[in-house]
């Protein structure tokens, strides 16, 4: 699989790559707080999964409509990514940095609770 593009010219482009299934973007370095991969680990909820939901535009059902949108401008601008999603109860984020100017990629993706952010 060819790996994503940095950015899109269209929305066009992103849901043909969203209904293939197909990663939207890099995720960079993977981070997680203690507190999101115990909850994962406790509620047997493997990261991947989220990641995987994260990077191919699913970006979970706690977040609305408008955010899901920016999320999806995002994609075009290279802005800060968000995901939200209720594992046992409680709210975990994922976060994608922008890309970064000079190093021309998403540097990290972070798990983290609600709570923490």
């Amino acid at each position: 699989m060819l790996n994503p593009p940095l950015t899109y010219e269209s929305l066009a482009e992103i849901e043909r790559r969203r209904l293939l299934k197909q990663p939207l973007f890099g995720l960079g370095r993977l981070l997680a707080t203690p507190a999101a991969l115990e909850l994962l680990t406790t509620a047997q909820h493997h990261p991947a999964r989220l990641l995987q939901r994260h990077q191919c535009g699913d970006w979970g059902p706690e977040l609305g409509m408008s955010d899901k949108a920016a999320n999806d401008q995002a994609l075009i601008t290279g802005a800060r990514l968000l995901s939200v999603f209720r594992i046992a109860d409680v709210r975990v984020y994922l976060l994608t940095e922008a890309v970064d100017e000079d190093t021309q990629r998403r540097e990290c993706t972070h798990t983290l609770l609600a709570s923490e952010y």
